[in-house]
């Protein structure tokens, strides 16, 4: 039941962002952006924490910083090891994405009731023991 949720919501929010934008980027990108945020990871740490092949994600990385919304720097503590960090237009869009969700949870607050969302993410939050 959650995994069917989970496919409808994401395609409902790839929907409402694809009509939203001009940059059209996958969920996986999405959820590359999301682990940046405003913060400045190295390459391999987002790589490690994501649940996408190390490949994968360093092909998405390089379609985002194509698309002009991360770029890529030297880390300031390694040399060796590269940064990634939003750009001006990749916050705008994290930011757009981010008020889509906040949309889409307004929806559902009015559908369910604000009581049983608030129950729903707590429900989602605490450890299952899994």
């Amino acid at each position: 039941m959650l995994s069917e949720r989970q496919i409808q919501l994401r395609k409902l929010l790839e929907d409402l962002r694809n009509d939203h934008s001009e940059i059209i980027l996958s969920n996986s990108e999405w959820y590359i952006l999301a682990k940046i945020d405003k913060k400045e990871p190295t390459i391999a740490s987002v790589a490690k924490n994501v649940d996408i092949s190390r490949q994968a994600t360093h092909k998405f990385i390089k379609n985002l910083a194509a698309k002009g919304l991360i770029e890529i720097i030297d880390a300031k503590h390694n040399k060796k090891e590269k940064c990634i960090r939003l750009t001006d237009l990749g916050i705008s869009c994290y930011e757009k994405n981010e008020a889509l969700k906040k949309e889409l949870e307004d929806k559902m607050a009015v559908k369910i009731g604000e009581e049983q969302l608030q129950y729903l993410k707590n429900m989602l939050k605490i450890d299952w023991g899994l």
